[in-house]
């Protein structure tokens, strides 16, 4: 039905690809993205030294103003192990501030948040898959299947 995931985090060109949109924040502009990315600051699980990194808001709360995301190479993503050890932290979405609490959510979750991105997003899913070297078969159900097995997600939920 589906493979799981067979690539590893970028490296060269691609990871400076990846890295861009920390750099368009840095310089203020984070605002292009609208509500559609964000901005996590994270602090390094070994050594403690600031780090950042974006990814697209999969869900948002609208009650709380949490939103959730997805680590799109699992466990093995940097940012969210370092969230494993250091869960405070703040997130930036668009010109937007705010202390949060990294969420870890359980697998069953997961699945039901990548099940109803599908229904909203279908043909960007297939190409976000790709993208991270998932081989994915179209079907919702192995959609849930990639998320319960290879994806780990987050819920940043605002502090105070």
């Amino acid at each position: 039905m589906t493979d799981t995931n067979t690539s590893h985090p970028p490296k060269g060109l691609l990871r400076l690809g990846f890295r861009l949109p920390v750099y368009v924040y840095r310089l203020g502009l984070g605002w292009l993205f609208g509500k559609h990315f964000v901005l996590i600051n994270h602090l390094g699980r070994k050594t403690g030294s600031p780090h950042q990194a974006v990814v697209e808001v999969i869900e948002r709360d609208p009650q709380t103003g949490g939103v959730t995301v997805v680590a799109g190479y699992g466990a093995q993503t940097q940012w969210y192990q370092n969230l494993r050890v250091h869960p405070e932290t703040t997130i930036q979405i668009g010109r937007r501030r705010m202390p949060v609490v990294a969420e870890f959510v359980s697998a069953e979750d997961g699945e039901d948040i990548m099940s109803r991105y599908v229904n909203r997003h279908h043909k960007l899913t297939g190409e976000l898959f790709s993208m991270v070297g998932y081989t994915w078969d179209g079907t919702e159900q192995g959609a849930r299947q990639i998320a319960r097995d290879s994806l780990r997600f987050v819920h940043f939920a605002p502090k105070g």
